[in-house]
């Protein structure tokens, strides 16, 4: 199962987080999320537990759980979902030729 954890102090370690949740059973992966620019943590993260139970068990325990002053938000990591934007690729459409002439319909003046 798939952890979500939340308000995270800004110090927790990856290693730091994946104690926190070993006393509840096997875990797989840590992972504190770090911004990119700043290389300082968003103050959340992943935790990948195999056993649903000992995963659920965690999730009851911790969530609420003080942690330097900050109370964990625990749950289930839900997908993040996808905007519907319609089919992918290709261009904007538009941005063809345009005859400079001012185009519209002028008559016998089409080509």
């Amino acid at each position: 199962m798939d952890i979500y954890v939340g308000n995270l102090p800004y110090s927790t370690t990856d290693d730091d987080l994946k104690g926190l949740f070993a006393a509840y059973g096997e875990v797989a992966s840590a992972r504190v999320v770090i911004d990119r620019a700043t290389g300082q943590s968003k103050g959340f993260g992943f935790v990948e537990m195999p056993d649903r139970n000992q995963a659920q068990q965690a999730i009851t325990a911790l969530n609420g759980f003080d942690s330097d002053g900050r109370k964990l938000r625990v749950n289930e990591s839900q997908p993040k979902p996808r905007e519907d934007r319609g089919p992918r690729g290709g261009g904007g459409g538009g941005g063809g030729f345009r005859d400079r002439r001012g185009g519209g319909d002028r008559g016998g003046d089409r080509w």
